[in-house]
């Protein structure tokens, strides 16, 4: 699949500025605050010390936020723009490990010759030199760093990818095809998608987390993106699972994952997909699985293409998004 994780297959539905629209929802007992930067396409985020991460693919830059609320940027300028379809490409996320930052680069943007930082994992030390990691990968978009081994998410490639700290890279996990029924698809083909036929499309992972020696991997699924196609899976993190596991499903193209204090697991859906309209504002939301009953819980709706979520304490949340919103979440305390 292609760059973004192939979130868009079509051109044109791709808005820098998508969240001018209504305040999103929040669920009874979280307080919301949310922080705008025109212009700006925030993709991932992760903590540093008393700090946020975060990049941005509009301008290819890094940027830690600080106790203060101003974003700062550091490291290079990161290679930017638009894949061939018009999707956002540039540093997809990037994550404080020991004394340098790690920075996932996605693909080589439209009419840009392809240079040594693209489809990479880069290290970016305190003076700000940059070295490639691995550059063996074909869309990184999200991953994890844990006892010195990096697991990472090609989306391009439906795989994870394990990446040791001397270089050596393993293939953990190649993601089938997924099949769905055909009725989602009548509408946009009657005579094509016949009653009772099936259809197959990419597994399209992109967010991962860790959590009691398992990986969580969300699979976003392919064109056309159906409601409710999407599912998270798990796979230990030692050694080769010949099949993942199922943990939930019926999900609305998820694109990251992260797990509260409490264990219980946060699921970001980016939306749900019209063929007219692409990814339908204010369909995105996140949820809260309960990890005994698995119920979920609406913690924030109405969001327009949401990319990340993470757990910044035992009561603050942030979720970015593409049209430049970055929004803290934090639970009120018991009365």
């Amino acid at each position: 699949m292609r760059p973004f994780c192939a979130l868009i297959i079509v051109t044109g539905l791709l808005s820098l500025a998508a969240s001018a629209g209504a305040e999103p929802a929040v669920a009874p007992g979280y307080k919301l605050e949310t922080f705008n930067m025109p212009g700006a396409a925030f993709a991932g985020l992760s903590r540093d010390a008393g700090g946020l991460l975060v990049s941005d693919l509009a301008s290819g830059r890094l940027y830690r936020r600080g106790v203060d609320g101003k974003l700062v940027t550091f490291g290079p300028i990161f290679p930017h723009g638009f894949d061939v379809i018009g999707d956002p490409t540039g540093p997809y996320r990037v994550v404080r490990t020991g004394d340098v930052f790690v920075v996932a680069q996605g693909w080589t943007p439209v009419n840009s010759d392809e240079g040594p930082f693209d489809h990479a994992l880069v290290a970016i030390d305190a003076a700000g030199h940059a070295r490639i990691i691995s550059s063996d990968f074909w869309n990184p978009f999200d991953f994890i760093v844990a006892g010195g081994t990096y697991y990472v998410i090609d989306s391009a490639r439906n795989s994870v990818e394990r990446l040791q700290a001397d270089g050596r890279k393993s293939t953990l996990m190649t993601f089938r095809r997924m099949a769905g029924a055909a009725t989602g698809l009548r509408s946009l083909s009657p005579t094509e998608f016949a009653e009772g036929n099936s259809y197959e499309v990419d597994a399209v992972p992109t967010g991962i987390a860790l959590r009691d020696g398992r990986l969580y991997i969300a699979l976003f699924g392919g064109f056309p993106f159906l409601a409710g196609a999407g599912k998270i899976v798990s796979l230990p993190e030692a050694g080769h699972a010949l099949k993942p596991q199922l943990d939930v499903e019926g999900l609305n193209a998820p694109v990251s994952i992260a797990f509260d204090n409490d264990g219980e697991m946060l699921v970001l859906e980016h939306g749900t997909y019209n063929q007219k309209e692409g990814f339908r504002e204010g369909s995105g939301r996140l949820l809260e699985l309960n990890k005994m009953t698995h119920d979920r819980k609406i913690i924030l709706d109405g969001l327009t293409r949401p990319v990340s979520v993470l757990v910044w304490d035992d009561r603050g949340l942030v979720v970015s998004e593409l049209g430049g919103n970055l929004h803290f979440l934090t639970r009120e305390a018991a009365r």
